[in-house]
């Protein structure tokens, strides 16, 4: 009996723990998805996506966001039409990104690479997934006070400044900060 009831007791926990989970899953996307609803920061955000680890994060301030930062960010109004029109993101939704560099720093992009400082940071795929030609700007420029250079140099395929250019700091909501990644 006694062996009966732990083991109840034990499905009773795991199954709040998944509740717990999902509910802050469910804040987290409506914080994401739906920012209309919420007109301040959202406080958590669920990630889906393969640009970062899938999981929880804790939404901050954006003080003094530094190189190395994960930002949730509204990307600037074209580049939201653009990932809408193709299916990258619906409308509304902010994206992932990290800070790979801030004021003062010199930007590159030919046809296919972006430097940062002279250094090769990212290569630039020609194409989607479905085969359209990803957006593309050349040349060089410093990064102006309240700009940022949004990059997952680690996934090619990320849709980032590689192929949108700089982001006005105002476009980010916040630092992330993960709580659970799984």
């Amino acid at each position: 009996m006694i062996a009966r009831s732990a083991a109840r007791h034990d499905g009773r926990r795991r199954h709040l723990g998944r509740f717990i989970v999902l509910a802050f899953g469910a804040l987290g996307t409506c914080g994401v998805s739906g920012p209309s609803l919420l007109q301040h920061r959202p406080l958590v955000v669920w990630n889906a996506s393969a640009s970062v680890p899938i999981g929880l994060y804790r939404v901050r301030s954006n003080t003094q966001l530094i190189r190395g930062n994960l930002v949730l960010v509204r990307p600037p109004a074209a580049v939201a039409d653009l990932a809408a029109a193709r299916g990258y993101v619906p409308t509304g939704v902010p994206l992932i990104k990290r800070v790979v560099a801030t004021e003062g720093a010199t930007i590159c992009g030919d046809e296919r690479s972006v430097f940062i400082n002279g250094e090769p940071v990212a290569v630039r795929l020609e194409a989607d997934r479905l085969g359209r030609p990803l957006p593309t700007w050349e040349g060089c420029r410093v990064l102006k006070t309240g700009e940022l250079f949004l990059l997952m140099p680690d996934v090619p395929g990320s849709f980032d400044s590689r192929y949108f250019g700089p982001v006005g700091i105002e476009n980010v909501i916040g630092q992330l900060v993960p709580l659970w990644i799984g």
